[in-house]
């Protein structure tokens, strides 16, 4: 997956190198508890709350002294009791990654870890530093950070490459300290207990019941480059990135999403040219009558279910 820059020109049956993951929805049980973990925890704020569900994402507000921002919605959290609880076998969320902008904001996150909740792990990647946790209703959620991109390592195919090794901890909770003196100078303790501007949903990981059917519907149809594989995994991307969405088979999931967890997680594109581009291509993998999976017409682009019962949305901004 050769590095592209962005206004490259890129092959027809591959997604423009501006595609971004958008938001991504969760079905819970505890609408409350579950806001109160991304808000506290993963520092997301709580921009809209209204009956059954809660919008979370980076207040506008979070910029600098007098500095006006747009309000970016990154979580949907939608209450939904009477869905069961998902199955041991179901296909659905391996994890959400939210990415921050640096190694401060990187710490300042763990320091909310640390002292509010559980770290399940931590990695450094080599293009990214990572930290694991699940949320109280058991999704997986990721926190990390990117190191720049010209420092990520490349295979002889010109494809990122990366790597699962010990994350150096406590260089990033000393990372933070930095940036929390900022913050005290700046007399806005929002900027340790919120994630800062820049923040966003960097890539979404699956748990697939067959890595086919996934690259069929995320690779030949919407238009992802194959990065990384493993017998059992498959990073894909666009533009080059490391990956903007995963897939495992880790856990020998068998059957459809059925339950609670993740309902939908949003391919945002650049414009209609591209939207109408997947159509064709989704279109052709529906052809070939292979992978079992649906799309349907929205006002502001298209609903993709594909073979696990997974919803994708695809719009533009």
């Amino acid at each position: 997956m050769p590095s592209a820059s962005p206004g490259d020109a890129l092959p027809d049956d591959r997604l423009p190198t501006e595609t971004r993951i958008g938001r991504v929805a969760l079905r819970v049980r505890d609408l409350d508890e579950t806001t109160a973990f991304y808000r506290d925890v993963v520092g997301l704020a709580v921009l809209d709350r209204d009956g059954d569900e809660a919008v979370l994402g980076v207040d506008g507000a979070a910029g600098a002294a007098g500095a006006e921002r747009d309000a970016d919605p990154l979580l949907v959290l939608r209450r939904d009791p009477d869905r069961p609880e998902r199955g041991a076998t179901d296909a659905g969320l391996f994890h959400a990654a939210f990415r921050v902008p640096s190694r401060a904001a990187l710490g300042a996150a763990l320091d909310r870890v640390r002292g509010r909740w559980r770290l399940d792990g931590a990695s450094d990647h080599l293009v990214s530093e990572a930290l694991y946790l699940d949320d109280p209703e058991g999704n997986g959620v990721e926190i990390y950070r990117d190191r720049p991109r010209g420092e990520w390592p490349t295979a002889d195919d010109g494809t990122v490459r990366m790597a699962t090794e010990p994350l150096d901890l406590e260089g990033v909770a000393a990372a933070a300290e930095g940036g929390s003196s900022a913050a005290a100078d700046a007399s806005d303790s929002r900027l340790i207990d919120r994630v800062p501007p820049g923040t966003d949903v960097g890539h979404v990981h699956l748990e697939a019941t067959s890595l086919a059917a996934f690259e069929a519907v995320y690779v030949d149809g919407l238009g992802f480059e194959v990065g990384m594989t493993g017998p059992d995994v498959r990073f894909v991307a666009a533009g080059g990135y490391h990956h903007h969405l995963a897939a495992n088979t880790w856990r020998g999931r068998t059957t459809p999403a059925a339950g609670r967890g993740l309902a939908w997680f949003e391919v945002v594109v650049p414009d209609e040219g591209a939207l109408a581009a997947i159509r064709t291509r989704l279109d052709g993998v529906a052809a070939d009558g292979d992978v079992d999976f649906a799309v349907t017409e929205r006002r502001d682009g298209l609903a993709v279910t594909d073979a696990d019962r997974i919803g994708v949305r695809v719009r533009t901004p």
